[in-house]
């Protein structure tokens, strides 16, 4: 088969009922928000209620079943590990976190890029995080350290024709980019999941790419170095929000002299109370007042100076259990403690950026209900979506208004023993391997999403409306 989808859009957005639904209020994230401390999930997670059990759907580029999804729901998969992309590379392995973007909507936009196309409405331009480790050289020459293999590349889509169009390497010379987040102003900040030394290079670093260029792999420093996960930007202050996998962990908030100017600025840790307090096995419904930030005096620590972290405990900042993905939506910033909660299988926070509040919104009190969430997103309707990345089965998980934890879908990939015609993944069970990089584009149409081995990306689409997503 082509990779290209082939159905007519329109017909199955209406009659799947995704265009009439529209946009709705973040109803779903109130209700969550109203729960009590304690309050825990019905039961464990079982199919959606909305949307129905899983069945396995074949892909539209492959025709291998290498997911389940909901009845209604079609996907195409796109850019795995080795794949050619349009510039002739190929794509590289370990595919993380992403952001999506519809060019020309930009609130503050600072000029747009050569070779963007602004004016398609129907087209999304995607940044894709590649988390390697390793230090056999960089993908392309405008590299940060020419020794190291990590990097970004970049993904356009065509949504009224459903297909793929266009690729290229956009970052590299960055080790274990892991998560990141979009900016109001059109870019992806691809965050590096270390703190190494190579040499006289140090690692740990924020990167900014262009949607539909390259980066200048420059590393922001005043952003901070530290094991950075995610970070997500307030659109009304243009300050960024940022999360460290590391121990000690905190929040942290960047504030730019100039906004849309990362390179200049003040870092600082979330404090709350007078002294420091541990987060890390607090249950659902626990809230947190007395907010507070204080200020990291060393955003770019060297090896043998205090990392940002213990800068910040060290003057009274709020510990984590090791902070995972990050999302912002509607004046709040979602993000996850991968093995936080009473269990050890994670907590989702919700922080009210306007109230200044922070809430637990989900930490079960019974095993099984979570498996160590990594990547959150929030649909343009309002609906949470968590990213496994634990043991045994691997699922996306949906969140209902009361709480409640469905799956959405399970990674079911499997190459056979002759391989897939026309890649050079290796044949083998993939079902293990942890979901990356969810976000849905703009209109809410589309999720994009990443299975991380063997490397590839997923184009989802159906009747959202049917459910909380």
């Amino acid at each position: 088969m082509s990779e290209r989808m082939r159905f007519d859009r329109r017909s199955f957005l209406l009659s799947s009922g995704v265009l009439a639904t529209g946009v709705v209020a973040a109803g779903s994230l109130d209700a969550l928000a109203a729960r009590p401390a304690g309050a825990a999930p019905r039961s464990k997670p079982h199919s959606s209620p909305d949307y129905g059990p899983l069945r396995p759907v074949r892909d539209q580029a492959t025709g291998l079943e290498l997911i389940l999804l909901p009845e209604g729901f079609e996907y195409i998969s796109y850019g795995w590990t080795g794949d050619r992309m349009s510039d002739g590379r190929p794509t590289p392995g370990a595919h993380d976190g992403m952001g999506a973007f519809r060019p020309g909507k930009f609130a503050g936009d600072p000029g747009k890029r050569p070779g963007g196309d602004p004016g398609v409405d129907h087209k999304v331009w995607i940044v894709r995080n590649h988390e390697i480790n390793d230090l056999d050289g960089a993908f392309i020459d405008a590299a940060y350290d020419p020794m190291a293999s990590g990097g970004t590349s970049n993904v356009v889509f065509d949504t009224r024709k459903g297909e793929f169009v266009e690729s290229w390497a956009s970052l590299s010379g960055t080790i274990r980019n892991c998560g990141g987040g979009v900016t109001p102003w059109g870019t992806w900040l691809s965050c590096e999941e270390t703190d190494l030394r190579n040499g006289e290079v140090q690692h740990g670093y924020i990167f900014e790419v262009p949607h539909d260029g390259v980066s200048s792999a420059k590393p922001y420093k005043a952003m901070g170095r530290f094991v950075h996960e995610a970070a997500v930007v307030d659109p009304k202050t243009g300050w960024v929000y940022m999360t460290e996998d590391d121990g000690p962990t905190g929040l942290y908030r960047f504030r730019p002299n100039k906004r849309g100017k990362l390179d200049e600025g003040v870092l600082e840790m979330l404090a709350i109370g007078g002294s420091t307090i541990d987060t890390g096995s607090d249950p659902t419904g626990v809230e947190y007042g007395d907010l507070s930030w204080v200020r990291i005096d060393n955003p770019d620590p060297a090896p043998s100076e205090p990392s940002v972290g213990r800068q910040g405990i060290a003057k009274g900042a709020a510990s984590f259990a090791a902070l995972e993905g990050a999302y912002y939506h509607d004046g709040k910033v979602f993000f996850v403690a991968s093995g936080g909660g009473p269990t050890g299988e994670g907590q989702v926070f919700v922080y009210d950026l306007r109230a200044n509040r922070l809430k637990v919104l989900i930490a079960p009190t019974d095993t099984g209900v979570l498996n160590n969430p990594d990547n959150v997103c929030v649909s343009p309707r309002g609906g949470i979506m968590l990213c496994d990345d634990g043991s045994g089965n691997q699922f996306l998980r949906g969140l209902t208004q009361d709480g409640e934890i469905f799956h959405f879908a399970q990674n079911n990939l499997v190459v056979p023993s002759g391989g897939i015609p026309g890649k050079s993944v290796e044949p083998g069970d993939y079902s293990w391997s942890e979901w990356a990089g969810a976000t849905f584009d703009p209109k809410g149409e589309w999720l994009f999403v990443n299975i991380q081995t063997p490397g590839v990306t997923l184009a989802i689409t159906g009747p959202w409306g049917r459910g909380s997503l």
